[in-house]
């Protein structure tokens, strides 16, 4: 079920246009993709992060573009480096009955034995990518790490035969590993061997 945003349509490249649309709370986007000509619209702020907030990053919309409803998911999303305000959106129309690619967050269950034991866990990837029916796009997908020891890893191959999606990634793509733990002795000798040899200005008098 897609959850309806009002959009409307807006004139393009028009900065004194984008500026006005900010000043009432909406966001500059384009929507293109299934049976949809590329086209210059806006969104409410505060109604679309609401949405995002209960219905998750990759809910499918239903896009109200003054009286025209298009199914869309979020693209790509553009925001000020410093205060986070969105900038521009780019929504990707898409047909209910066709698969397309997403990126969906892993999320760990557990807790390691290994991390009991003073290991340290890390997650080199936090998102996969999936070909999946727009229907059927989970909010996260699940790894349960509880099994895993120090020097353990758990990588894409380990989980692909476990969920119900097809994951795009390759199975040497690692999600989540947990290392031994660093010693005091072993992180002074890494800051000693960091730190810059000074230079005391000697200068090499032959010839």
């Amino acid at each position: 079920m897609s959850t309806s945003i009002k959009a409307k349509a807006r004139e393009a490249h028009k900065r004194s246009v984008k500026t006005e649309l900010r000043k009432t709370g909406y966001v500059p986007a384009i929507v293109y993709g299934f049976k949809t000509e590329s086209t210059p619209i806006a969104v409410n702020e505060k109604e679309l992060e609401k949405t995002i907030r209960t219905e998750g990053r990759n809910a499918i919309l239903s896009l109200d573009v003054d009286g025209k409803k298009v199914n869309a998911v979020l693209k790509e999303v553009q925001k000020e480096p410093i205060k986070g305000k969105l900038i521009h959106l780019d929504f990707l129309a898409v047909s209910m009955r066709q698969e397309l690619e997403v990126d969906v967050p892993v999320v760990t269950t557990g807790t390691s034995v290994g991390v009991k034991e003073g290991g340290v866990l890390q997650q080199p990837n936090r998102e996969l990518k999936l070909t999946v029916k727009p229907s059927d796009i989970p909010e996260h997908i699940e790894v349960d790490i509880t099994a895993l020891g120090i020097g353990d890893t758990l990588a894409v191959a380990d989980i692909r035969d476990k969920v119900d999606f097809t994951i795009v990634n390759e199975d040497d793509v690692v999600l989540v590993t947990v290392s031994a733990p660093v010693s005091e002795a072993e992180l002074e000798a890494d800051l000693e061997a960091a730190e810059p040899i000074a230079d005391n200005g000697s200068v090499d008098e032959e010839g």
